[in-house]
């Protein structure tokens, strides 16, 4: 396999294919576990660290709860444990240690190491410069995808891993178990928030 088919790959799990019933088993199995007895599955611990920081400065806590409240980054960690194969797992070591070298050649230090304002501005350079997601038709996407690289690929992942939560589901969205009358044209004024799924 070669590296462009690694990176369509990794695009494709972040994207449309990562609602299927195994990662949302993934994502609720995070649920019960404590951030102080956290182990990652396949990230080392500087590894982590690094995606921890990403995703609390991706998604950070405001009047909602943040990335790491809803344990995102150990999500991630167990969709890479699981579900990819070992070029796929190799592919994440590298881009995590390329993004922490260039970290260092333009701020002089890994991600971890930056303040707030310094990863703010990395990050807004990211999303400048990375790859976009082709639309999709029913799961599928439309045209030859190009490498998203490493930024996308993890942000499309956590915010795909947040708005599933149990938590964000419940307590931050608009959340009916037992919907009751269709009424197909409400004023979203009167709706408030977006609903959850």
């Amino acid at each position: 396999m070669d590296r462009r088919s690694v990176l369509k790959k990794t695009g494709l799990l972040a994207g449309a294919a990562i609602a299927g019933p195994s990662m949302l088993s993934l994502l609720h199995s995070c649920k019960n576990e404590t951030r102080l007895t956290w182990q990652p599955e396949f990230f080392t611990v500087d590894e982590a660290k690094t995606v921890s920081t990403l995703m609390d400065t991706i998604l950070p806590r405001t009047e909602t709860p943040g990335a790491l409240d809803v344990k995102v980054d150990m999500f991630i960690d167990k969709v890479i444990s699981k579900t990819y194969d070992a070029m796929g797992q190799q592919y994440m070591r590298d881009e995590i240690a390329v993004f922490n070298a260039d970290c260092t050649k333009d701020f002089g230090a890994i991600f971890i190491d930056l303040d707030e304002a310094k990863r703010i501005e990395i990050l807004k350079e990211a999303e400048k410069t990375s790859g976009k997601f082709n639309p999709g038709i029913w799961g599928t996407t439309v045209g030859d995808q190009e490498p998203i690289g490493f930024y996308r690929s993890m942000k499309s992942m956590a915010i795909w891993a947040y708005f599933t939560s149990e938590e964000i589901g419940e307590n931050v969205l608009n959340y009916d178990p037992v919907p009751g009358n269709y009424e197909g044209c409400i004023p979203l004024s009167d709706i408030g928030n977006r609903w959850s799924l």
